[in-house]
C-alpha cells in the first residue's frame, strides 16, 4: 500500500509565488506614474520635481512622518470597514456617515462628562464612538436582513443624514460661538488621547497597528474568518454547509460600522479634540480605493493605506515645489485602482482560455 506524502512548497517556490503576484501591482503603479508624469508635463511643471515632493515628503523630516502615521489611521480603519463586509459579498459604502456618528458619540461623552479623570473618560469616549458607528451601520444591517434592502442604498442615504446630524451637533448643541463655524466646544483634558514623541504622535496609531493585525489574523486562521471568506465565496452553498449567513452578513457591517465609529473617535480625540463639520475629508472614497487595491485582503489593507497616507501627505508638498495641482495625487490614486482592476480582467481572461485549451 502506498501513501501519497503533499509536500509543502520550498521557500524559493513561495518567493516564486509571491513574485508572479506582485507583478500586477508593480505594473499597475509604473503605468499609473507614466500617465500622470504626461499629465503634469502638459500642464506646464516639471514631474520629476513632483513626484520627488510627494514621495520624500512624509520621510524626509519626523513630522512629515507622524503626519503620515496619523493619516494613515483613518484610512486603515475605513479601509477595513469596507473590506470586512466586502468579503462576505456585501458593500459599506457608509464609512463616512460611521465616521460621523463615531466622532458625535466621541465628543458628547468627551464634552458632557469632562470633569471624569481620564481612567475613565478615555475608555468611555471610545467605546461611545465604537458604539455608535456600530449603530449606525446596524440599521442598514437591519434593513438589509429584514426588509431587504440594497446596503449600498441604505448606507449612502444614512451618510446625508449623518451630514446633518454633525451639523445639529456642532452648530446648536454643543456650538463653539468662537469658532466661526460648524465646530463644537472642546472635549474634556481626559478625553484627549496621549501622544508620544517629539514631534508628538497620539496613540491611536498603535491601537490601530494592533487592530489591524488582529483583523487579519481573524480573518485567515478563525471560525468567523472561514465563515465570512465562504459567505463571499459562494452564499448559497455556505448556507447548505450550515453557516447562518444572514447573521454573518450582518455582523460584517456591525463591525465594519463599529471600526468606522473608531475612526470618528479617534479623529476628534487624537487630532481635533472636537468635532468639525466636514472632518470626514475624502476618507470614505480613500478607504474604497484601498479596499479594492488590496481586493479585500485585510493583511494588505494597513500596507496599501500606508502607500495612499505618503501620497495624500506628499500632495500638499507637491503643490508647493512644483505648482502641479493636489488633484493630480487623486488621479494617480484611482489609475492605480483602475489598472488592478484591468490586469484582473486580463488574468481571469487568460485562465479561462488555458482551461479551455487543456480541455
Amino acid at each position: 500500500m502506498s501513501t501519497a506524502v503533499l509536500a509543502r512548497p520550498s521557500a524559493g517556490e513561495r518567493a516564486r509565488s509571491a513574485a508572479v503576484a506582485a507583478v500586477p501591482y508593480v505594473l499597475a503603479v509604473l503605468a499609473a506614474f507614466a500617465i500622470v508624469a504626461v499629465l503634469i508635463a502638459l500642464l506646464g511643471h516639471d514631474p520629476a520635481k513632483a513626484f520627488r515632493a510627494v514621495l520624500t515628503n512624509s520621510f524626509r523630516t519626523p513630522t512629515g512622518m507622524v503626519q503620515t502615521l496619523q493619516k494613515w489611521v483613518p484610512l486603515t480603519l475605513l479601509a477595513l470597514a469596507f473590506a470586512i463586509p466586502l468579503a462576505a459579498g456585501r458593500f459599506n459604502i457608509g464609512g463616512e456617515g460611521q465616521l460621523i456618528l463615531g466622532a458625535t458619540g466621541s465628543v458628547a461623552v468627551g464634552i458632557t462628562l469632562s470633569d471624569l479623570p481620564m481612567v475613565v473618560l478615555l475608555p468611555l469616549s471610545i467605546l461611545a464612538g465604537v458604539a455608535a458607528g456600530a449603530f449606525w451601520a446596524g440599521i442598514s444591517a437591519w434593513l438589509m436582513e429584514r426588509f431587504r434592502v440594497n446596503e449600498i442604498l441604505s448606507t449612502v442615504l444614512l451618510n446625508f443624514v449623518s451630514f446633518e446630524i454633525l451639523d445639529y451637533v456642532a452648530s446648536v448643541v454643543w456650538s463653539d460661538p468662537g469658532a466661526g463655524g460648524a465646530v463644537t466646544l472642546p472635549i474634556g483634558e481626559g478625553a484627549v488621547l496621549p501622544t508620544l514623541g517629539r514631534p508628538p504622535m497620539h496613540v491611536g496609531v498603535l491601537l490601530v497597528v494592533v487592530l489591524a493585525a488582529v483583523a487579519a489574523v481573524l480573518a485567515r486562521r478563525s471560525v468567523a474568518g472561514f465563515e465570512l471568506g465562504a459567505v463571499g465565496l459562494n452564499e448559497r452553498a455556505a448556507r447548505l454547509h450550515g453557516i447562518r449567513t444572514g447573521r454573518v452578513a450582518v455582523l460584517s457591517m456591525v463591525v465594519a460600522g463599529a471600526i468606522g465609529g473608531l475612526a470618528g473617535a479617534i479623529e476628534v480625540m487624537g487630532v481635533h479634540q472636537r468635532a468639525i463639520e466636514g472632518m470626514q475629508s475624502n476618507f470614505l472614497l480613500l478607504g474604497i480605493i484601498i479596499g479594492l487595491i488590496a481586493r479585500g485582503s485585510l493583511t494588505a489593507v494597513p500596507f496599501v493605506a500606508f502607500g495612499i497616507a505618503v501620497l495624500e501627505v506628499g500632495a500638499g508638498s507637491m503643490q508647493r515645489v512644483s505648482g502641479a495641482p493636489v488633484e493630480i495625487v487623486l488621479i494617480l490614486e484611482g489609475l492605480i485602482l483602475l489598472f488592478i482592476l484591468m490586469s484582473d480582467v486580463v488574468m481571469t481572461r487568460r485562465r479561462r482560455s488555458r482551461a479551455k485549451a487543456a480541455s
